[in-house]
């Protein structure tokens, strides 16, 4: 999250600079659109839509750019690569806090709000003597990035469960490198989402916290943002693409399912078993509050934020 940071910071003198931003070309009516996007399960409904003709139906040439995570997703949008893109809702909190032009345009990706059937966890070894959220206090934890919506929304599950987790030491690895350090020993507990819970799961290990379900009812973990250089014609056309598309995802599991397998590598047999997200049109702003205020409260951001400057 440093780095994160440190990147978002560079940013913002480039964006003030004043050095325009490369414009969508506009040809056979259709505008070229490039959209960066991390290649994940929250981002089926994008997949889905381009390949069912939505983005189309609104005259946008869409580009997916798959992308490593959210600081890269608002660098390039904020630097005109792309005109659109996917971020986690801390993430854009932290660039709206540092004065960078993102706004958001559409819900990215929400919680299912179930303890038990999300697409997010905290886990332990199954012989783990921590048997709740609130045995969390004091312990080792894995977050893939530190500062961020993970380690707020595991505080939250400690929280809510009656314990205190100003004790907890957060350690930053990778996803994929989670669940080997569980098992060495190495953190007592690790966070992690599809489609490493039902892997994990799988493999023995024990859910002790559903995090997002446990933060705000119907969590929006992530949205989809764009900056004041995109103009308000093709905003209007993609948002209307990216809603319909995030319906059709959400009434269509099978078929998430299906598209799963075209940009991920994640075996079939597994895309079979995870817990999908919901993706309702809407952002949840209450839940976004939510996870400003409790960012706020544990220092990930500066000060609290009216999320009414981020989501209109």
């Amino acid at each position: 999250m440093r780095r994160a940071l440190i990147l978002l910071s560079a940013l913002l003198v480039t964006a003030c600079g004043g050095t325009p931003a490369a414009t969508p070309s506009q040809g056979a009516g259709k505008t070229k659109v490039n959209a960066g996007v991390i290649a994940i399960v929250d981002t089926a409904p994008i997949h889905l839509g381009k390949a069912k003709g939505f983005f189309d139906e609104q005259n946008i040439d869409l580009t997916i750019t798959p992308v490593q995570g959210g600081a890269a997703s608002i660098s390039g949008a904020v630097s005109g690569q792309f005109q659109f893109a996917f971020a986690n809702t801390t993430s854009l909190l932290t660039a709206k806090q540092q004065g960078l032009d993102v706004k958001v345009v559409a819900n990215g990706v929400s919680s299912t709000g179930e303890q038990g059937k999300d697409f997010s966890a905290v886990l332990v070894k199954p012989d783990s003597p921590i048997k709740a959220a609130k045995d969390l206090a004091g312990k080792k934890i894995s977050v893939n990035q530190l500062k961020n919506i993970g380690d707020t929304t595991v505080r939250a599950s400690v929280r809510n469960a009656g314990g205190d987790p100003t004790g907890i030491e957060f350690v930053e690895l990778p996803f994929p490198d989670a669940p080997a350090a569980l098992q060495s020993g190495r953190v007592d507990a690790i966070w992690v989402v599809e489609p490493f819970v039902s892997q994990a799961l799988s493999q023995g290990a024990r859910a002790v916290a559903w995090n997002f379900a446990d933060a705000a009812p119907n969590l929006t973990v992530a949205m989809y943002f764009t900056t004041g250089r995109t103009d308000a014609d093709l905003t209007k056309r993609f948002t209307a693409a990216i809603r319909k598309s995030l319906e059709y995802a959400d009434a269509h599991p099978d078929e998430v399912r299906e598209v799963l397998k075209t940009y991920t590598k994640i075996a079939p047999e597994v895309i079979a078993k995870i817990y999908l997200p919901k993706w309702p049109a809407e952002v949840n702003k209450a839940s976004v509050q939510t996870i400003a205020d409790l960012a706020a409260a544990d220092g990930v951001l500066k000060e609290k934020i009216d999320v009414s400057a981020l989501v209109q």
